[in-house]
């Protein structure tokens, strides 16, 4: 039996306090009725011996203290899941907001999952070609990784999240393939962007959405990714799909998680966020992966902007910690007009070499991007060198680098938004720009490649 209490005791911020309360726990929904007779949503944060902590979704403005009645549900935030989730457009509690019919569930799921755990893991070793040179060539993604985006304000990261979820694909063999995206914080205009963009592409098809804007409440925010990942377990592990996860903007997910950690007045850590971020993030990072005896696997893209374009900014340097690599955007490349903008040299897949070779992509993947990142390196620092000294101080071999660097970022690096390269046409793309040095350059790549593939990819 639900029990209604009269018993509000304190307001502050988004937060309502209520006392006299039994069997109350952490996560646990709340139906807080107004005198008025509306409801409002929300969820228990904090429960101390007969003392409730609720942040209310909706806010706090207008709620009378003496006159509002709150009920507790007995449940956390569920999400009702069904095959016909496919092809739907969800707020950030999963409720549908694309005009379409209610879901009928299969089943009820509570969104705090658990993380997958270490022993049933199964190691990450099949290639997913994304149709992007700068990832499939240099820092290949691997099914059940997890491969961060970190770029900076301004920068094109959301256009290049909506063309990897539209392009993204296992090789070789017809296996069932979803795009789970959930977006936090973000603006109508693109939210609109990324449900046009899956419908004129028909993508959507094999795409869930999940979609906070930035008006909408911050608990509603911390939910979302929660209620994306389990869609996308749902998915993996009981319908046995290969399921991409694209999370985007995980800053505007730990701003909300300092909001409401500033309105509980905890002791705050690093810039004011949460001394449990680290944890936070590791509980949503923690649940993509592949499970051993499961067809299914989940692989996930969180997208966060850099604030202040600073590397070890909380945010940034904790998903480094937990995800297996990462994707840097430059805002140097961005003023090129190179797009996408990412920063090859210190952008990693540390998964890399697991996913590629003999039977995945082709045997001089390794040996190929180990010599264009080192031809790129070299032509970096003779660019540098040469606005020091001018490139009248730099020798004829460096100026071939300079070369090199430069038809590197704009025919390797730069590429359209509706262009799908294959793996094989990006590997080619590599051959035919390393042919500009003679053969003795190539020290990286073994001698029996360079015979194969050096001539047949040379330009005319």
């Amino acid at each position: 039996m639900i029990k209604e209490y009269q018993s509000v005791a304190d307001i502050s911020g988004p937060l309502l306090l209520v006392e006299s309360v039994e069997d109350a726990h952490y996560g646990e929904l709340a139906d807080i009725e107004l005198p008025d007779g509306t409801f409002r949503k929300g969820q228990v944060l904090e429960v101390n011996q007969d003392k409730a902590l609720i942040q209310v979704f909706e806010g706090t403005q207008g709620i009378d203290i003496p006159k509002t009645k709150v009920r507790f549900l007995g449940k956390g935030i569920e999400f009702g899941l069904s095959p016909d989730i496919l092809g739907r457009v969800f707020d950030g509690l999963g409720s549908p907001i694309d005009g379409g019919p209610e879901i009928i569930p299969e089943k009820m799921a509570d969104i705090n999952g658990a993380p997958i755990n270490p022993y049933a893991r199964d190691y990450p070793n099949e290639f997913i070609q994304t149709g992007i040179s700068t990832i499939d060539g240099l820092n290949p993604l691997v099914r059940g990784q997890k491969l961060p985006f970190f770029s900076g304000s301004g920068l094109p990261h959301n256009k290049l999240a909506a063309q990897v979820a539209r392009q993204a694909k296992v090789l070789g063999k017809e296996e069932k393939f979803a795009v789970v995206f959930g977006a936090m914080g973000i603006t109508f205009e693109e939210a609109d962007f990324f449900i046009r963009d899956f419908k004129k592409t028909g993508a959507i098809s094999k795409t869930v959405l999940f979609l906070n804007l930035a008006d909408d409440p911050a608990i509603e925010r911390i939910a979302t990714p929660r209620t994306t990942l389990t869609a996308a377990e749902y998915l993996a592990f009981e319908r046995e799909m290969h399921v991409l996860v694209i999370l985007t903007d995980m800053t505007n997910y730990c701003e909300a998680l300092r909001e409401i950690s500033a309105a509980r007045k905890e002791v705050p850590g690093r810039r004011g966020y949460p001394g449990y971020l680290y944890t936070d993030l590791s509980t949503i990072y923690e649940r993509a992966g592949r499970i051993k005896g499961k067809k299914g696997s989940i692989t996930l893209i969180p997208v966060l902007t850099m604030p202040e374009d600073d590397k070890t900014h909380p945010i940034p340097d904790l998903t480094g910690y937990i995800t297996e690599g990462q994707i840097i955007f430059s805002r140097a490349l961005h003023r090129k007009k190179i797009s996408p903008p990412i920063d090859v040299l210190p952008s990693l897949s540390r998964l890399k070499d697991k996913g590629i070779g003999k039977g995945k992509t082709r045997e001089d993947h390794a040996d190929l991007y180990n010599q264009l990142y080192a031809g790129y390196a070299r032509g970096k620092e003779a660019e540098e060198l040469s606005e020091i000294l001018g490139e009248a101080a730099l020798s004829d071999m460096d100026k071939l680098y300079l070369k090199f660097a430069d038809r590197f970022e704009k025919e390797y690096i730069s590429q359209g938004e509706d262009e799908d390269r294959s793996v094989e046409e990006t590997l080619n793309l590599g051959w035919k720009l390393l042919s500009m040095f003679p053969k003795k350059e190539l020290k990286r790549i073994r001698d029996a490649y360079i015979e194969k593939y050096y001539d047949k990819n040379r330009e005319a």
